[in-house]
């Protein structure tokens, strides 16, 4: 087929290091960040594609059959009991796509769309769906030329999938709709054109097929994850100088206090303190100074351990969901053809929940160690507010200020998503997971959090800087350097709201560009 950039392999990863190779079952959340971020080729896994096959030939028999087949010659939702016209098969797709083109609101971001293609596709690939290679061959030249399809984040209930944000993405398949488009803003058809790929012609099934899942909150959701998780392993290193500032005590640290408990995650984080502040000249040991630390000092560990715990099990289920059948009716290689509800977004939903509840938690301990950076009543006698002139400037009175409002926009937006259900399609679909919420606003907990963080991590440089760079522990230090190229020292009051967002800017690449995982 001329013109198509998919690409088609054997099953063999050896050799295939760049090139992400999608076979329903087993993407991985690090791959998701290698495709969306960096760019990585992806290509479709020939045995997969063969389940592919076998699954539209069951479509096509039962078709010849005159088999009643949901979604394929009935109607959708309540009017699934409407038999519809042979001759009118292929046109009930494209009705159903313009139709559930209805979401709203502000625009997913491109990295965002470039995820939910890669899941959409892989899902296919499970050969559960009765679509023909040529969707999924689709959904690839889409990615691999960097064609992204407009679509709205508002307007899923997050059960029978994610309708109408899915819908748009579709119809950018056949050449309806806009795109983005090598930087430009682009009717589909024309990018199309431009890049040499026809639109796909829709069969029976197939546009049910790509809307009829979790993919816009599955692809919210592993983003957001993704990021999450390094701002985890980030925020302990900046704690760590933190700490250093505020002379805390080590000891809150020792091995034997967190193997009493026996979580795995507050030990990981306790043993990871330990060797950030190995060697330093500020951190103090127990009744030096005091016998004991606040506890956003000294439950480190017990706070973002349980954060930890609780995104490693976001991660483990976005997984499944990534590599799910999760459209209706499933078409089975023995003929079967079954309807249930795998569209139903609850899995992810609950996930999405506790995303949003460890992400939050995060900035608001972060923020408690702000204010005791910046309070004289607190810090040990570093200047007010970390002021090089206090009275005359400010230094990062303001700056606290900032993190306050984002901890508590957070506290919010933490509210559950899944606890929610309105009823749709004249109840038929009587209780939905709002999942794709849920994932929304997880994903905006996980950018405040970070620049909280970022906010931190300003407030301790200079709080260090104080106390005497040459007294830091090894790797604190190395941090600290790595930090300053971006963000100055503090010698007089400024717009500090560009070093925010440079601090910001650089964790956010450490998890999505690098694909570092930092916990050394």
């Amino acid at each position: 087929m001329a013109g198509r950039l998919f690409l088609f392999v054997q099953h063999d990863r050896r050799g295939m290091e760049e090139m992400v190779v999608l076979t329903g079952q087993t993407l991985t959340l690090d791959e998701v960040r290698r495709v969306v971020y960096q760019f990585e080729p992806v290509a479709a896994a020939e045995e997969s594609m063969q389940r592919v096959r076998q699954s539209r030939a069951v479509v096509e028999e039962a078709i010849a059959s005159g088999r009643t087949i949901y979604g394929v010659n009935t109607g959708f939702g309540k009017l699934a009991d409407v038999r519809i016209d042979g001759s009118s098969l292929e046109q009930l797709q494209m009705n159903l796509l313009r139709s559930h083109a209805c979401a709203v609101g502000a625009l997913f971001a491109e990295e965002v769309v470039r995820a939910m293609l890669l899941l959409r596709a892989n899902a296919l690939l499970k050969g559960y769906s009765g679509v023909r290679p040529a969707v999924i061959e689709q959904l690839l030249s889409f990615l691999n030329a960097g064609i992204h399809p407009i679509v709205p984040q508002q307007g899923s209930l997050g059960a029978s999938g994610d309708l109408a944000p899915l819908a748009h993405l579709a119809l950018a398949l056949v050449g309806e709709g806009d795109v983005m488009y090598q930087g430009r803003r682009l009717p589909a058809a024309q990018a199309l054109s431009q890049a040499g790929i026809p639109p796909l012609f829709l069969r029976e099934k197939e546009g049910l097929a790509l809307i009829n899942g979790t993919q816009a909150m599955t692809a919210v959701g592993a983003l957001a994850c993704l990021e999450a998780q390094q701002l985890a392993y980030d925020s302990e290193w900046i704690a760590s100088m933190t700490i250093e500032a505020l002379y805390g005590i080590i000891d809150a640290f020792d091995a034997r206090i967190h193997e009493a408990r026996g979580f795995p995650e507050q030990a990981e984080v306790a043993e990871r303190m330990r060797r950030y502040l190995a060697g330093s000249q500020l951190a103090t040991r127990q009744g030096e100074r005091r016998v004991q630390d606040a506890y956003s000092i000294r439950c480190i560990p017990q706070v973002h351990g349980a954060s930890l715990r609780a995104l490693r099990y976001v991660n483990e289920t976005l997984e499944i969901e990534m590599n799910a059948a999760t459209d209706n009716p499933l078409i089975f290689a023995d003929g079967a053809v079954l309807s249930g509800g795998n569209f139903h977004g609850q899995p992810v939903a609950l996930a999405m929940d506790l995303l949003k509840i460890a992400a939050a938690e995060l900035a608001n301990i972060s923020e408690r160690r702000i204010e005791r950076l910046v309070n004289p009543q607190l810090n040990e006698g570093l200047p007010p507010f970390l002021s090089p002139e206090p009275g005359l400037q400010s230094g990062a009175m303001i700056m606290q200020y900032a993190a306050a409002s984002l901890v508590s926009e957070n506290k919010t937006l933490a509210h559950p998503a899944s606890v929610d259900s309105i009823p749709s399609s004249a109840n038929q679909e009587d209780h939905v997971s709002m999942g794709t919420t849920a994932a929304r606003h997880a994903y905006m907990i996980v950018q405040n959090a970070r620049k909280v963080l970022a906010i931190e991590l300003i407030c301790a440089l200079q709080a260090v800087e104080r106390r005497g760079i040459e007294r830091m522990a090894p790797s604190t230090r190395r941090f600290y350097q790595e930090a300053r190229r971006l963000v100055p020292s503090i010698a007089a009051d400024r717009m500090f709201s560009a070093d925010i967002e440079a601090a910001d800017a650089w964790l956010k690449n450490r998890a999505t560009c690098s694909g570092r995982r930092i916990k050394e």
